[in-house]
């Protein structure tokens, strides 16, 4: 003899008096629990890996253009904010409010970036990828975002679109980029952690949404957040500062820059790469390896898994009685 009790997300299966063979959650789950969000970082990081390096390559190449769409769209809503002290910081909300578009299309329409592959990391970590192959698909895929980066600043600076505003874009571009490369070493580094812990969250959170629409709005706060904090990414600023390099050639625009003759000299490829680029990389690695991919690995899976357990699921030995009544 049996008895069978049904509540609203619950479904119970009694024999006799006393045993009960389980009882299942039949709720059903649009997003992931963190610890689960974990392991799919680590099977992700396995596919990531096991792409062919053409592969790779080309989807850095993606991944660096839908960025820099995102840099260049973010510029023309806001330039006319960032050029005046006093609505600086709302310029910076607008632009954060549109910057995440472009990372909606890496996770969504399909791209590699760099920053958020550095959580590959949790994979080697839990030994299921070798070093060597983290670090050429970061190769790889950095050298492509390098390279889509560039392609779009090549042609914004030829498209005319700088002119917009009287001139003004063109000179904000240029006074982006003269401010990035005039960072510190330190500055730079601390910026590019602190924004890639925010980027790597958010492709995080990503992967945690089983819907669209979960996705988007997973992105989108962490992104509008470091957009308007202020922080460094590798990627972007290889869209940023090209941009402003290149633009520098045009008289117009460095007019409405109003840099000092000293500052748009010291804005060249040397600067970008050594002020700029390796700080900014180096921070980021440190932001979603080790800040985002190596805690949760070491929370979820180094350390006790006790925490793993749904508490929507009943154990059996504790579901007799209440079965029972």
């Amino acid at each position: 003899m049996y008895k069978v009790s049904i509540s609203e997300k619950r479904i119970g299966i009694q024999i006799g008096n006393e045993l009960t063979l389980g009882v299942i959650n039949l709720e059903t789950k649009n997003y992931s629990t963190p610890s689960e969000i974990t392991y799919t970082t680590i099977q992700t990081g396995i596919k990531k890996v096991g792409m062919k390096y053409s592969n790779q390559f080309i989807l850095g190449i993606l991944a660096g253009a839908f960025i820099a769409f995102a840099a260049e769209g973010s510029n023309m809503a806001a330039f006319n904010l960032f050029a005046k002290p006093e609505t600086y910081g709302l310029g910076k909300v607008l632009a954060g409010a549109i910057f995440g578009t472009g990372l909606m299309l890496v996770v969504l329409a399909g791209g590699e970036l760099f920053t958020g592959n550095t959580m590959i990391l949790g994979g080697v970590l839990d030994g299921k990828i070798k070093l060597s192959a983290m670090l050429k698909n970061w190769f790889f895929v950095y050298s492509g975002n390098f390279i889509g980066s560039l392609l779009l600043a090549y042609m914004m600076v030829h498209s005319g679109l700088f002119n917009s505003g009287a001139n003004v874009l063109g000179g904000v571009t240029i006074k982006i980029a003269s401010y990035k490369v005039g960072l510190s070493f330190m500055s730079a580094f601390y910026l590019g952690i602190m924004c890639n812990m925010l980027v790597c969250l958010a492709v995080w959170m990503a992967y945690g949404a089983k819907d669209m629409v979960g996705k988007i709005f997973a992105i989108f706060f962490p992104i509008w957040l470091f957009i308007t904090s202020g922080f460094e990414h590798s990627i972007a600023n290889m869209y940023y500062i090209p941009a402003g390099i290149l633009a520098k050639a045009n008289p117009s625009w460095v007019a409405e820059s109003h840099l000092a003759p000293a500052a748009l000299e010291n804005l060249n490829w040397g600067t970008f790469i050594i002020n700029n680029l390796v700080p900014v990389t180096l921070g980021n690695i440190v932001g979603g390896s080790i800040f985002v991919a190596g805690i949760y690995w070491f929370v979820y899976i180094k350390n006790d898994q006790r925490d793993d357990i749904d508490d929507e699921y009943v154990p059996l030995n504790q579901s007799r009685q209440n079965a029972a009544k």
